[in-house]
């Protein structure tokens, strides 16, 4: 099990990097056009990975006051990018620093409505990276909506054979 969430926390870092270079080039109108999906802008798109993953970090760490990123209106798209993929690292280099059997505990924490579950941090993880593609592929389409020429390949296979 641990091999394998290595290679996910690994991918789910490039994934974020090559699919997120195009965000960092576009004009902030583009950012906040609105497109039917989950969360109507790219810009509202990346502050909720990064939210759901800092906020997966945050209940990992027993941490009694979550906090979200996205709550600070005044970070620019490059802050807003770049902290996903700092989290993004943080998470890699936590499952590659652990034991397979930390991977296996079980941990209590408080969903955002307030109800109570435990479940195998490795399941959590799972969860997380799995969260982080489905938005990955919304910003794709929301990229052919805004008629983005180049959109970058962020499979999991192309990042297997990239290696």
């Amino acid at each position: 099990m641990k091999e394998v969430l290595e290679q996910y926390a690994s991918y789910n870092v490039w994934a974020n990097q090559t699919l997120l270079k195009p965000v960092l080039a576009m004009d902030e109108t583009k950012l906040l056009q609105i497109i039917p999906s989950s969360f109507n802008t790219i810009r509202s798109t990346v502050m909720h990975m990064w939210d759901a993953e800092s906020i997966w970090w945050q209940r990992l760490k027993l941490q009694e006051q979550i906090i979200r990123p996205s709550l600070s209106d005044q970070l620019s798209m490059q802050e807003a990018v770049t902290g996903l993929i700092d989290q993004s690292k943080q998470w890699e280099a936590w499952i590659k620093q652990n034991k397979e059997n930390m991977l296996e505990h079980v941990f209590g924490y408080h969903d955002s409505k307030g109800v109570y579950f435990k479940n195998p941090i490795w399941q959590t993880v799972m969860h997380l990276f799995n969260h982080s593609s489905y938005h990955r592929g919304q910003i794709v389409t929301m990229y052919h909506h805004l008629e983005v020429k180049k959109i970058p390949n962020t499979d999991f296979i192309a990042w297997c054979r990239k290696k």
